[in-house]
């Protein structure tokens, strides 16, 4: 089973991978709100959800996409290492 710290290295992997096309940014914290701040849309989160169930071996149901759970890398962790248990 991954740990918090192995899902957050994947989940700001993936953000940098296919929003910022490979560049790290700087200003990306795991507390950054990725839709406030737009740096996440609705296509985004969906490839983002599709990742995290193949990478990991869960299964989101439709009221778990949502920005409660999707906000932030540190939410998105917690949310993903909750599904695992």
């Amino acid at each position: 089973m991954a740990t918090k710290l192995e899902i957050t290295q994947q989940v700001r992997k993936f953000i940098i991978d296919n929003i910022f096309g490979g560049s790290d940014n700087a200003d990306l914290k795991d507390d950054t709100s990725l839709i406030a701040t737009r740096v996440m849309d609705s296509i985004v989160a969906l490839k983002l959800v599709t990742h995290l169930e193949t990478t990991f071996g869960i299964e989101f149901e439709a009221h778990d996409v949502s920005q409660e759970n999707l906000d932030s890398i540190n939410r998105i962790s917690e949310f993903v290492l909750s599904k695992m248990k």
